[in-house]
Formats: structure tokens, C-alpha cells, sequence
């Protein structure tokens, strides 16, 4: 059986996320909730999506974020067979996709 994420746990955790209400909060909680690593992690797994998402090469990516060609792989797989949720979350953010 897959594993998911939808727990009572998670539930919890996503309604506090729903509460903060600055950036500053945001940085406020993240910086207490979790730790330095799993953050610059996340964070620079969505750095890997948007450049993808723009159309760069894996290569291009490497260079720029220093992300491993695995981990690449991983969150372009995610675009292609997940939930969409990059797509949204770049056009909300202004971020122009590369033409198909």
C-alpha cells in the first residue's frame, strides 16, 4: 500500500500553516518546527521545479543550484506524474512557463 500524506497529523500541521499571517511568521515557525537543512531542502526543491518549469536543462540546473542530477530527476518526475500543484503555484507567482 503507497503511503500518504493525508494524516490527522498533517492535517494539524496544514491548518497552523494556514494561521500564519506575514513572512515573518513563516520564517518564525519554519525556523522552529524544522530544522536549517529540511528547509534549504524544500526550498531548494521548488528552486529545481521553477528552473525546470522555465525550461532548463538538467545540466543548466546543476550548475545554477547545485542540486544533484538525482534529486533533478526526482522533482521533474513529480511535475510530470504528480498533482499539478507546480503549475499553479508558478502561475500565481508570476513565473512564466517555457513554451511547449
Amino acid at each position: 500500500m503507497a503511503k500518504t500524506i493525508k494524516t490527522d497529523a498533517v492535517e494539524e500541521f496544514f491548518d497552523a500553516i494556514g494561521t500564519l499571517e506575514s513572512k515573518e511568521e513563516f520564517y518564525q515557525f519554519f525556523e522552529d518546527i524544522c530544522t536549517t537543512n529540511e528547509v534549504l531542502s524544500i526550498a531548494d526543491r521548488l528552486r529545481v521545479a521553477k528552473l525546470l518549469y522555465q525550461g532548463k536543462t538538467y545540466i543548466e540546473i546543476a550548475k545554477e543550484t547545485g542540486a544533484s542530477t538525482a534529486t533533478i530527476s526526482r522533482v521533474n518526475r513529480s511535475m510530470g506524474y504528480g498533482n499539478k500543484s507546480y503549475d499553479y503555484i508558478f502561475e500565481r507567482l508570476g513565473i512564466k512557463k517555457e513554451k511547449e
